[in-house]
């Protein structure tokens, strides 16, 4: 299966929907997660393979310098392809492109070698205020 990239590709809910309940567990939701996109990101990476979403990473931004990943998926059929850390470079691109200086991700202990081994990020402190109990 040949993978393409786009930048702020034209994904459909649903398609999002169910990559984010295959990736991250869960039930498939109705969240509205293209207009929160558009409404909030810089932008977004959209990978496809034979048509359908098989990837799919959100650049959130503060109008400046900063800009941070979420919600970084692969379909399980693509993981270990190379698939996610096209995603991240294109995001990194992109947010270049657009002026940022930084690129910031939070990321599960499990996905440490995948962030700064493949993908290059540095450690740095950081810090997480539960806002939710």
């Amino acid at each position: 299966m040949m993978i393409t990239y786009e930048w702020r590709g034209d994904f459909a809910d649903a398609a999002l929907d169910a990559l984010h309940a295959e990736g991250f567990g869960g039930p498939v939701a109705a969240t509205g997660r293209r207009a929160r996109a558009e409404r909030h990101s810089l932008g977004w990476v959209c990978a496809w393979g034979d048509g359908a979403l098989v990837g799919f990473v959100n650049v959130g931004w503060d109008g400046g310098a900063h800009a941070f990943l979420l919600d970084t998926v692969v379909a399980r059929a693509c993981r270990s392809r190379g698939v996610g850390a096209a995603l991240v470079a294109r995001a990194a691109d992109e947010a270049r492109a657009a002026g940022c200086a930084w690129l910031h991700v939070d990321f599960e202990e499990h996905l440490r070698p995948f962030y700064l081994d493949t993908c290059g990020f540095e450690e740095t402190a950081a810090g997480l205020l539960a806002l939710r109990s």
